[in-house]
């Protein structure tokens, strides 16, 4: 198959794809032939259609954090696209930059509740469908800061980690079924999430990249495409990095 038209025929979701790195997948994986659906929880997403957010795209507002909107959107997902083949989870925050002594509690819940919880519930909605139709690709966004743990960032590289985790063991669980549960750990990128963040935090990140700069939504959106394509057959559990040489492992 060309790698042009590689998802032809393929129905995709893909979580926190109104902006940034979800997005930058959602707008590749659908001018590559998939049928997309974009969950997001973001206000743009309330008035997306196909021609508001892109040609292949469409929008459905849903929390990730709630487990039975979650549910919810996934049997509204199977009424539109009649089932799914690939699940991009890239919907994240970054919580505050603080020592972990010092981290707000409700801060701290909030950041496990939308990157753990919350892609928990996305990962555990979308196997059945999966299983159902003998075929899947799930690729999980992690961090670089889920294998070496952010200063300063306790709450997000303890998600990450966690994520990194839930990967594996999802992985082992269906390896004997056709279809695959990757991830991938981004360092620093800069999209809409760099407004959480305090300019010295993102000093720090970009002081720990050998290649000396960010990376692109492009260049991590290729990465997770082939992860989530037919090619990727033989990997499953497996943790990717993309993050300029900054991961020692």
């Amino acid at each position: 198959m060309s790698s042009a038209r590689r998802f032809q025929g393929r129905r995709a979701v893909v979580t926190g794809g109104a902006s940034g790195i979800g997005f930058g997948v959602a707008m590749r994986l659908a001018s590559e032939g998939a049928q997309v659906v974009v969950w997001d929880v973001g206000p743009t997403i309330l008035k997306a259609s196909g021609s508001e957010i892109g040609e292949g795209l469409t929008g459905i507002h849903v929390d990730i954090t709630d487990p039975v909107g979650v549910h919810a959107a996934m049997e509204q997902t199977l009424s539109v696209l009649g089932g799914v083949d690939i699940l991009v989870a890239s919907a994240g925050i970054t919580g505050p930059n603080t020592t972990t002594w010092e981290y707000p509690v409700d801060a701290w819940q909030r950041v496990i509740e939308v990157n753990l919880n919350g892609l928990f519930y996305c990962n555990r909605s979308v196997v059945p469908a999966m299983l159902e139709g003998g075929y899947g690709r799930i690729v999980n966004v992690a961090s670089v800061a889920g294998k070496e743990g952010n200063p300063n960032a306790s709450a997000y590289s303890a998600s990450k980690a966690a994520v990194i985790g839930l990967t594996k063991s999802l992985g082992k669980e269906l390896a004997k079924t056709n279809i695959t549960v990757n991830c991938v750990t981004p360092a620093a990128v800069r999209t809409p999430i760099f407004d959480q963040m305090s300019q010295t935090h993102i000093d720090f990140m970009l002081s720990k990249i050998p290649i000396g700069r960010f990376g692109t939504v492009e260049e991590v959106a290729a990465l997770i495409c082939w992860l989530a394509s037919e090619e990727c057959s033989f990997t499953t559990g497996g943790v990717f990095d993309v993050s300029g040489g900054r991961a020692t492992y």
